[in-house]
């Protein structure tokens, strides 16, 4: 079972998590549908929720810091230094919206707008080093980054973490393509794939469970929204629902045999 117990290496997406109103109902959400515990942070993190799998964190879960805050998912890239991260990220486009900050006994964070209106977290390990089950159910399995200027996010991406991409089997790259630093693909970048009109770029996570036909009822139970039905892919099973709170997020099952 992949378990990672030290720092990811920079510009790996490292870490994800999720604001909301209602952490009672967040959990019991999460729980039902991806197959996850959590361990209460305590009073000084608000009470933020680190779900787990297997006893390993797999992402967490907090209290909105304001009325009317969005719930969305935040991905996070592994980063030795948050700041000189956040400052190349502004001298190439984009926008620095919150930190760099320090969690006390964790790390240190900020969170980035890239230049075609994409919002990411950096995080710097300093207790703790991100998600350290992967690519397993209950666990983060792959990322999407869905942009309105690709050719421009990819620029900004390189510039901050070298990376570099590979095209699709059946799709041309500038449609779709996966990202690299030097090994395995880290993730997606493409368009938009049929969202609405008006749809801000926005990166996605796929979230690893060993049916996502039940998990996909779980949603629906639980007061979620489908968006794209489950579906089979030479990359697995998929579909991509949005939560109580309006935050989008994907399923994933491997092929059989995969």
């Amino acid at each position: 079972m992949p378990f990672h117990d030290t720092p990811w290496p920079t510009g790996t997406p490292c870490w994800v998590d999720l604001a909301v109103p209602d952490l009672a109902r967040a959990t019991e959400f999460y729980g039902a549908v991806v197959g996850w515990s959590f361990v209460d942070s305590g009073e000084e993190f608000g009470h933020f929720q680190v779900c787990q799998r297997n006893g390993r964190a797999a992402a967490g879960i907090g209290p909105v810091m304001q009325e009317g805050q969005p719930s969305v998912w935040t991905l996070y890239m592994a980063t030795e230094d948050a700041d000189a991260i956040a400052k190349l990220a502004a001298d190439n486009g984009g926008t620095v919206l919150a930190g760099p900050m320090d969690i006390p006994g964790n790390g240190r964070m900020a969170v980035v707008l890239d230049p075609t209106g994409c919002a990411f977290g950096l995080w710097q390990a300093q207790g703790q080093n991100g998600v350290e089950i992967y690519n397993e159910p209950g666990s983060l399995v792959w990322e999407d980054a869905r942009l309105q200027d690709v050719a421009r996010a990819r620029e900004f991406y390189t510039a901050l973490f070298g990376y570099t991409y590979e095209p699709v089997p059946g799709l041309p790259l500038d449609e779709y393509g996966t990202f690299h630093r030097g090994g395995d693909p880290l993730g997606g970048m493409g368009g938009m794939m049929g969202a609405p009109d008006g749809t801000p770029g926005h990166w996605i996570v796929y979230f690893g469970v060993e049916s996502v036909d039940a998990a996909v009822a779980a949603v629906q139970e639980r007061g979620g929204q489908v968006m794209m039905g489950p579906e089979d892919t030479p990359f697995g099973r998929m579909s991509v629902v949005v939560d109580p709170f309006g935050a989008p997020f994907a399923l994933h099952q491997p092929p059989e045999g995969g």
